[in-house]
């Protein structure tokens, strides 16, 4: 069952689900962030790693990321994403998701109609951190994103039961994150 704007409110201000939190939905001027409906629209701070375009034969192995890869860049306001880059982006808030929830989260409409796909992967029961996501420019177009702006819509569905093993659990290679994280295995 997807939860609520009540339930996800609750949730962030009596256990500090997500910090900081926006309890409204924030549109003035801005793309927008915060609580809604059945879902939290999340942001991305002005931290970035640009994925170098290099035409050497050079290929991205995910059981052995090289850092050389990546250009890290900090902005106040926005990127300007070259058509077909990726840039890994860390999310302005801290998520500590319940053991009896996954979530499921959505590129903004905003920027999918710009040619931008936000890739996210669920947050597991138990899993905590800044998230790092995946920011594709497929258009044929520079596109602006934003810093500390909405980028994602973050769905929370309830389980009937509390599962068996959580992400805490099994010491999940991306728990407790801080930093944009590259792929590990």
């Amino acid at each position: 069952m997807v939860k609520s704007d009540k339930w996800i409110k609750r949730m962030a201000l009596e256990h500090k689900m997500i910090e900081p939190f926006e309890e409204e939905q924030i549109r003035q001027g801005s793309i927008s962030y915060g609580t809604s409906s059945y879902g939290y629209d999340m942001r991305i701070t002005g931290e970035f790693k640009i994925m170098n375009k290099i035409s050497d034969g050079t290929f991205i192995d995910p059981k052995k990321i090289d850092d050389n890869l990546f250009t890290s860049v900090k902005v106040d306001d926005f990127i300007i994403l070259q058509p077909q880059t990726v840039a890994l982006a860390k999310t302005v808030e801290y998520f500590k998701i319940p053991r009896d929830v996954i979530t499921i989260a959505f590129g903004k409409s905003t920027y999918a109609r710009c040619g931008i796909i936000v890739n996210i992967t669920p947050f597991e029961p138990e899993w905590e951190g800044f998230a790092t996501l995946a920011v594709s420019n497929i258009s044929s177009m520079p596109v602006k994103i934003y810093a500390n702006e909405g980028i994602a819509q973050l769905l929370f569905l309830g389980a009937d039961e509390i599962c068996m093993t959580s992400y805490a659990d099994k010491k999940g290679k991306y728990q407790a994150q801080k930093a944009i994280t590259t792929a590990k295995i």
